[in-house]
């Protein structure tokens, strides 16, 4: 390895860059998408289908504009409870003990 200096290595914005769909994460936009024909499915209605999926995508966008990683905390929130729960109080006893023989 030459002394020339500091290693720099190319990074591409791509590699950074959340994968997203129309705005939205991908993974919200498939539920939209799902929503959509899950209604148009159950309840025969095209226009409640589509206005379903355009509201979801609405959402999603924001969702996504706010915190990409919002799925991950809302899927891991339910196993830590008392970790994203701030109501949720924990008895904590302080104690605060001296040695004996110091000051």
């Amino acid at each position: 390895m030459a002394a020339d200096g500091p290693r720099q290595n190319k990074v591409y914005k791509a590699m950074n860059r959340p994968l997203t769909v129309l705005g939205a994460e991908r993974r919200l936009f498939f539920v939209a998408l799902i929503a959509g024909g899950a209604v148009f499915s159950l309840m025969h209605s095209l226009v409640g289908g589509i206005v379903l999926f355009i509201v979801g995508v609405i959402i999603a966008r924001i969702a996504t504009k706010h915190d990409v990683e919002i799925l991950r905390v809302l899927f891991n929130s339910g196993k830590f409870r008392r970790r994203y729960d701030p109501m949720k109080p924990d008895a904590v006893e302080i104690a605060i003990r001296r040695r004996v023989g110091q000051n």
